[in-house]
């Protein structure tokens, strides 16, 4: 389990999940699990951009994701967000189905960017992982009160001076990194669970914003190296165990709040007693 082509998918696996657990809990305040799911199918095309024009892959997953992120933050502007959001990954997606049949050799790869391929990670594709993980992280320290507030009340982020449009803009391009830099080691389509699922679930368990940042990567690193564990010694798809493990850890949470809450209720007391009519002298 830890021979030494499985230390990269470890160290890889870890950086995703620290990722996905900041970036995460922002995603489900602020109501954009849409554009979560829409980034990484949008960006994969990027991928398959890259080959055909002989450059390395993540540097054509970030500019597919920048791209993404300027057609959501523009089209905002007249449309609601989630028609934004849906005209910026049928647009990306059309592009990739371009790209994807003037290209034969990456046809082969379309499987492993859909659903990962963290066994293949190797030492060169770790670093710019590394680094953009880092840079995710960095940002959402630096903007996390900014980042918050407009999350949970644009009002007073205006009042305050706090540009709502900015913050988007910020937001947008944080999740654009954070998914980009996750599409070669879990998919496009499992960076979805790994964010919303530890997210939302450390979100039901607790109000207070460090705390939940806290627990959501907590649950994302127990999620992603679970899984990594338990794809080793099952041989079964690691995409399976993360959404798995996510839509688990969701459930948990939901049942802890539950039971949290009947707990803490009050037990119903006595009945009120029934005060005697009065009656007059003549009854």
């Amino acid at each position: 389990m830890f021979s030494s082509f499985m230390v990269n998918a470890w160290l890889a696996g870890t950086l995703v999940a620290l990722a996905a657990g900041v970036t995460g809990l922002f995603v489900v305040i602020r109501g954009n699990t849409f554009a979560a799911h829409a980034l990484p199918l949008g960006t994969f095309p990027g991928a398959a951009a890259a080959t055909f024009l002989g450059i390395d892959q993540l540097v054509g997953l970030v500019a597919c994701a920048a791209l993404g992120v300027i057609g959501i933050s523009q089209l905002s502007r007249r449309q609601r967000s989630d028609v934004a959001t849906a005209l910026t990954l049928i647009t990306l997606l059309g592009l990739g189905t371009l790209f994807l049949s003037l290209s034969s050799r990456y046809s082969q790869a379309v499987y492993a960017l859909l659903f990962g391929d963290i066994l293949a990670i190797n030492n060169s594709e770790l670093i710019p992982v590394a680094i953009i993980s880092a840079a995710v992280i960095i940002l959402t320290a630096l903007f996390f009160r900014p980042l918050l507030l407009t999350s949970v009340s644009p009002d007073i982020a205006a009042a305050t001076g706090v540009s709502n449009r900015l913050m988007e803009l910020l937001f947008l391009s944080i999740l654009a990194l954070a998914t980009a830099m996750s599409l070669p080691v879990v998919g496009a389509l499992l960076v979805f669970s790994l964010m919303v699922g530890p997210a939302s679930a450390a979100r039901l368990i607790t109000d207070r914003p460090l705390p939940a940042v806290c627990l959501s990567v907590a649950i994302s690193l127990a999620t992603i190296w679970s899984a990594i564990a338990l794809s080793y010694v099952t041989n079964w798809p690691i995409g399976f165990f993360v959404g798995t493990l996510a839509a688990v850890c969701y459930c948990a949470s939901q049942g802890f709040t539950r039971r949290k809450q009947g707990q803490g209720a009050s037990p119903p007391g006595p009945p009120p007693k029934a005060e005697p009519l009065e009656t007059g002298p003549g009854l």
